[in-house]
């Protein structure tokens, strides 16, 4: 009881806006939202800066793809855009509004973060997929998971889309439950997709199948897509380097290949890993 009185206790690290702005009314068609990071830095309060400041443009509608060792800033960069902190210096700006003057009900409607860990709750197929967006028709869930590819592994289940998940999702694949947190952000229609590549477990086909879902959501969407095998840089328009919180290589997957860079040295070495 003291811990729960405890956490219950604890100041959200990110609190609504006093003056809310709204975003501007996208138009019908258009391809996600722009994202700017503004000389953004970020430490955290234990000590140590972890970003220091940089400057970065996200174009609306461009997929780009964060690679780097553990530890360069890669989840940190993509939990500023979440909002699930405010940078230390600096802001980030979503077509041009500052993410601490949108209410967190704005916010989370035009980006959602797919975490690498695809938690499932207890419920059914369907009530999770709906987490997406919790008033949408038996119609709608069914179509995103058509599209995304995991309309047949639901409908051999012994309930299709009523069969009962056990908390954490035992009773479906790694490859499965992926899908089931895909189909969410697809639900969700939301402008900026942040993906945590969730495919490092996964055998060849339900990473086949992991990949087309990912093209899928992000299509037409601004995405940051936090790369763990250098297949995933397939579907990106942009590739981003990082170390030590710094952007250190920003380019095409074929410009930086063709250098002599971290990205090229990183890409021999996957390449000769699965010769």
């Amino acid at each position: 009881m003291e811990k729960i009185a405890a956490l219950l206790a604890q100041r959200a690290t990110v609190g609504e806006p006093a003056e809310p702005r709204p975003l501007p009314a996208r138009t019908r068609g258009q391809p996600g939202r722009a994202v700017v990071f503004e000389q953004v830095a970020f430490a955290y309060h234990t000590g140590g800066e972890v970003l220091p400041p940089f400057d970065l443009t996200l174009v609306a509608g461009q997929t780009v793809a964060v690679v780097g060792a553990t530890g360069a800033g890669k989840t940190t960069l993509a939990t500023l855009l979440a909002r699930f902190h405010d940078p230390t210096h600096g802001r980030v700006l979503l077509d041009g509004v500052d993410l601490r003057h949108l209410t967190t009900a704005d916010l989370r409607r035009a980006v959602v973060m797919v975490t690498q860990e695809a938690f499932i709750f207890s419920g059914t197929i369907a009530e999770n997929v709906a987490l997406g967006r919790p008033d949408a028709d038996r119609a709608e869930i069914e179509r995103v998971a058509r599209t995304i590819g995991a309309h047949a592994f639901i409908t051999r289940l012994p309930d299709g889309y009523d069969t009962d998940l056990q908390a954490g999702g035992h009773r479906v694949s790694a490859g499965q439950r992926q899908l089931v947190a895909l189909a969410r952000a697809l639900l969700a229609d939301s402008s900026v997709v942040i993906l945590d590549e969730a495919t490092p477990s996964l055998d060849l086909p339900g990473e086949r199948l992991v990949h087309h879902a990912m093209n899928t959501v992000l299509r037409g969407r601004t995405a940051l897509v936090i790369a763990h095998r250098l297949s995933t840089l397939l579907i990106a328009d942009r590739v981003l380097v990082m170390d030590a919180g710094r952007i250190v290589e920003d380019g095409t997957p074929s410009d930086l290949l063709d250098g002599r860079g971290r990205f090229a040295g990183l890409h021999a070495a996957w390449r000769d890993s699965v010769a």
